[in-house]
């Protein structure tokens, strides 16, 4: 019985979507969401103005804290918003990701997320964790 899973989540429809399926699939299970906010570079869209902030770990927090509500949200859909824990990380999303699954059990990630252009530069992150992972991986379209 699997009785940690760590979701990986960025505010795209994707992500929400593996949410749910964790939600659902491991009913017993604690979950943690975790929001990985990029270090600051030129190509950060709208997250840009957090590199200009006094305290930039804090700003980033305050940019990850719309993803955290939206996931007791839709865990409080299902009863289960007590189940769930939040973890953030500054940095590369795939590095994260895979450094902080060894302390899970599974990991649920959505198939794609954000906008066709941060894809595109990004490249595809579920496909780089399913390759790298150290605990298995369930991709969620």
């Amino acid at each position: 019985m699997i009785s940690r899973v760590l979701v990986p989540m960025d505010g795209s429809e994707m992500s929400e979507h593996a949410l749910e399926y964790a939600l659902e699939a491991y009913p017993e299970a604690a979950i943690t969401i975790l929001s990985v906010v990029g270090e600051p570079s030129s190509m950060w869209g709208s997250a840009t103005g957090i590199a200009l902030a006094d305290d930039f770990e804090q700003a980033a927090r305050e940019h990850a804290q719309p993803t955290f509500d939206r996931a007791g949200e839709l865990a409080s859909e299902v009863g289960r918003e007590d189940d769930l824990e939040t973890a953030f990380e500054l940095g590369h999303p795939v590095r994260a990701i895979i450094n902080r699954a060894d302390d899970y059990e599974t990991v649920v990630i959505g198939s794609h997320g954000g906008t066709v252009a941060e894809r595109l530069f990004v490249g595809n992150v579920a496909e780089k964790v399913v390759r790298r992972s150290p605990v298995p991986v369930v991709v969620v379209r």
